[in-house]
């Protein structure tokens, strides 16, 4: 966390969105087929004479038949389609391979009747569950597929997803068709999944924002609020270029990146703030700029390539922010309201908006410029710390460095910061003081299974890093010499911890698997000492004696190889039982220093 020194467009008018079945294919799933027969693809219909897909499942003159597998009948409707007009944004990569585009819009021959269309719908992005359909060869009836939104990838603006295995992941047929949202039921992306299988399992969609961004016209069947204000968004004209405020404009790129490469190797900041001015021109422009480019809808295509004419660093990530609001004069409920749509939550009679979002399971990276000019800055900074506590990322603009200001900054930076540090000093403290004690107790006692070995070396090299990281926070060197609002965030600190966390039990586990296992084998072995002494009163057999002294002795060493000491003491008990015949007895080798001692004959001194 770092402090650094409106109006939604309404929904457009068009048939109402149809919510899709998961026990019936949806009437607004469009399987594409070649002129030869084969699947191409998927697509969605979006008008009673328009299909979105993805471009590379036709040619920009190819023409292809539109199948209607969810209408009625016992006959599935057959249309031709092709590109409509120049709706057509093949892919393409950049300087660094990065893709772009691969969307189409087709025009049907024949208009479907208009109850059968769905629309595309503005949603926030990370950690949805949602589900794919399409038409893979091995199912072209149909198959739905589910899948977790991870977060924007490239410059596009393109969302890639996590299935629940790698076998549901997006495959051939699936290009074009929808992405619906679990929770609300609507469709919020076309599936980007290549002609080929999707490497390690993950697939991709291209959010509502993305299609509009490439195909203006698709602007027609897309509902829900804009992500961005009004009063937030560049000018067209370009007349901000000239104010830019660059050091300001790239802490604003790194923040909406994610990127704390310039803080030490932590994740990015939860929290910023920043004043705006009223007076300062450059750096409202500057920070208009940024909202814009950020937005996967307003972004020109220009702004995803490496090379372009924004000064290098200056560039946020496409579908860096979820929501812009510009709230000077606005009322905390409905900033909540516009905030709980923006997350899929709906519109409840019953249940305040706050309380909604205290809920949701899903986050949002959330601009709010104007806070000290709201109607009530005070209820509005608890709405923030809310939204902060579920996890999601919050800019804050300020006009001035008042109380409000001051408050964000020590309830939202300073605070938490301080709480954070705290908590991690007592997780080293937990590891330091307790696991780390006990894994060495158990390491000085047993070794010898190669499992349970490699766990300890894992656990103790991680050990290694949480004492030096302690080390660094107990003296207050590097990053924790600095307050702690203003420190490299702690997230490379805290995955020290967490791995040190994860690797310690289970090497605990298994070493003290081991020792319960040297224990019983010592217990095996008394009884089976005083068996063999009855049978030795008569006659002795010094390899019976051998055999004990071995098994004896690997058990009392520290550490004690378990491995080698079952299979010593399992053969002295072969040997008593008289189920196996006499081995070889090797030299007894002498005594190494640190073990328990025992006299001549084996008996613990």
């Amino acid at each position: 966390m770092v402090a650094d020194g409106g109006n939604a467009d309404g929904e457009r008018s068009g048939a109402s969105a149809v919510r899709p079945s998961l026990v019936a294919t949806p009437t607004w799933a469009v399987r594409i087929r070649r002129a030869d027969g084969e699947i191409a693809g998927s697509g969605i219909l979006l008008g009673p004479d328009r299909v979105l897909t993805a471009a590379h499942v036709l040619g920009r003159g190819e023409e292809v038949v539109a199948e209607f597998v969810g209408a009625g009948g016992s006959h599935v409707p057959r249309v031709a389609a092709r590109v409509a007009g120049d709706a057509y944004r093949p892919e393409e990569r950049d300087e660094d391979g990065d893709p772009s585009g691969d969307v189409a819009l087709l025009a049907l021959d024949r208009p479907r009747p208009p109850g059968e269309a769905t629309t595309l719908h503005r949603l926030s992005a990370p950690g949805r569950e949602v589900l794919m359909y399409g038409f893979p060869a091995d199912f072209n009836g149909g198959l739905w597929l589910p899948a977790t939104i991870i977060g924007g990838c490239g410059r596009d603006g393109q969302v890639q997803l996590r299935p629940p295995s790698p076998a549901e992941a997006a495959r051939p047929g699936f290009s074009g068709g929808p992405v619906v949202d679990l929770a609300t039921s609507q469709v919020v992306g076309m599936v980007l999944a290549g002609p080929s299988e999707p490497v390690g399992g993950y697939s991709f969609m291209s959010p509502a924002e993305t299609v509009v961004q490439h195909l203006p016209e698709v602007a027609e069947w897309t509902r829900g609020p804009a992500a961005v204000d009004k009063e937030l968004r560049a000018p067209e004209s370009g007349a901000d270029v000239a104010l830019l405020d660059q050091p300001f404009a790239e802490r604003l790129a790194r923040w909406l990146r994610g990127d704390a490469a310039s803080r030490g190797d932590g994740a990015a900041p939860q929290v910023k703030i920043t004043l705006v001015p009223e007076g300062d021109a450059a750096r409202a422009a500057t920070l208009r700029r940024a909202i814009t480019l950020a937005d996967r809808e307003l972004r020109t295509s220009l702004s995803t390539r490496r090379a372009t004419l924004d000064a290098p660093g200056t560039v946020p990530a496409a579908g860096g922010l979820d929501l812009a609001l510009y709230v000077a004069g606005s009322d905390t409920a409905s900033v909540a309201e516009r905030i709980a749509l923006r997350m899929g939550l709906g519109r409840h009679r019953d249940v305040p908006p706050a309380e909604r979002i205290a809920t949701a399971r899903v986050t949002i990276t959330l601009v709010v410029v104007g806070v000290d000019a709201a109607a009530d800055p005070g209820s509005l900074l608890d709405l923030m710390a809310v939204l902060v506590a579920g996890g999601s990322r919050v800019l804050l603009a300020f006009r001035t460095a008042g109380e409000h200001f001051a408050r964000a900054r020590d309830e939202l930076l300073l605070r938490p910061a301080v709480q954070r540090r705290q908590r991690l000093a007592a997780r080293y403290a937990e590891i330091c003081e307790t696991s780390a004690p006990e894994l060495d107790a158990l390491m000085a006692r047993v070794t010898g299974d190669a499992e349970a070995d490699d766990l300890a070396d894992r656990a103790v090299r991680a050990l290694v890093h949480v004492v030096a990281a302690r080390a660094e926070l107990t003296a207050g060197r590097g990053p924790f010499a600095l307050p702690p609002d203003q420190a490299p965030d702690l997230g490379h600190y805290e995955r020290v911890a967490a791995r040190a966390e994860r690797r310690i039990p289970p090497a605990v586990a298994a070493l003290a698997g081991l020792l319960d296992r040297r224990n019983e084998l010592r217990g095996r072995l008394v009884p089976y000492r005083r068996l063999y002494e009855e049978a030795a009163a008569r006659t002795e057999d010094l390899v019976a004696d051998e055999l004990y002294l071995t098994a004896h002795r690997l058990l009392q060493e520290r550490p004690c190889d378990v491995p080698a000491a079952e299979a010593a003491t399992r053969a002295f008990l072969a040997f008593v039982d008289g189920g196996a015949d006499r081995p070889p007895v090797p030299p007894a080798p002498r005594p190494p220093g640190g073990q328990e001692g025992h006299d001549r004959r084996g008996t613990p001194q």
